[in-house]
């Protein structure tokens, strides 16, 4: 049985997930966040930029945010992981990057380290102590990943993804902004100064999913960060554009595998 707990911590930068996953298969999507995946148990196979991969237990998973990838478990058994959900802006920061334009990178997406496993899982269990204190709560997450930073970081320089003559981060910021409106596709390809079949025909093209299901996961992605904001359900689905707790609930539990009253 399928079975995932998300807490948040008091440094809402930073989401912890412990799931235990036999069924649930995750379909083609994105984070806002950087995930760090620490497979504890099983093994976990997915498809990231055209290649597949799998990790088994004691490795670690370095997702990156707004990266198309799928997931699910290898073996019939299933496999348990904790999941860290990081800020990208915050990870940065705790990187010590100088320039807006860096941002963190990794030169593995896989990790086969047990001494950094063991100490990130330790890491994982620590912020999910509520009696930890809250300066132990700010301190540990910088002891915590600097080895991760030291042997496996590097800086990048942000991407741009063209699209039109906008950008797919302008569109994002665009439909962030407008998150409980209806947005019209005429509205995105004139904002990008393209046709509507020239807009959806280059929209796939260059992130891997159909502006729909684009907008769907951004829509849901930001509900999960309201959720741990302490946002009750009801705002949240109004706030992101859902009219019908129902309708928001069920989108919910079948992109996270939980439903918003879980969250928190």
């Amino acid at each position: 049985m399928d079975k995932v707990q998300y807490q948040t911590v008091p440094n809402q930068e930073i989401g912890l997930i412990d799931a235990n996953y036999r069924t649930f298969a995750f379909q083609r999507h994105y984070h806002l966040d950087f995930h760090i995946g620490l497979i504890t148990q099983g093994e976990q196979k997915f498809h990231y930029q055209g290649s597949s991969y799998h990790a088994g237990t004691g490795q670690i998973v370095l997702m990156p945010p707004d990266e198309m990838h799928d997931g699910q478990s290898k073996l019939d058994s299933g496999y348990q992981v904790k999941v860290f959900s990081l800020d990208p802006h915050w990870l940065s920061d705790l990187a010590d990057l100088k320039r807006s334009s860096d941002m963190v990178g990794f030169n593995q997406l896989v990790i086969n380290d047990a001494f950094l496993f063991n100490t990130l899982v330790e890491l994982h269990q620590n912020l999910a102590n509520p009696s930890l204190s809250q300066l132990a709560q700010d301190c540990l997450p910088y002891e915590g990943f600097a080895r991760l930073f030291e042997q496996y970081g590097a800086k990048e320089q942000k991407s741009v993804v063209p699209l039109g003559n906008q950008s797919v981060a302008t569109l994002k910021e665009y439909l962030m902004a407008n998150l409980d409106q209806p947005v019209k596709l005429e509205q995105l390809s004139s904002l990008c100064q393209l046709s509507p079949t020239q807009f959806q025909r280059h929209f796939k093209a260059k992130v891997g999913l159909t502006p729909y299901a684009w907008l769907s996961r951004l829509r849901l992605e930001h509900g999960m960060k309201l959720l741990k904001s302490g946002v009750c359900g009801t705002d949240v689905a109004h706030q992101i554009g859902f009219y019908d707790q129902a309708h928001f609930s069920k989108a919910f539990k079948a992109t996270y595998g939980v439903s918003p009253s879980q969250v928190g």
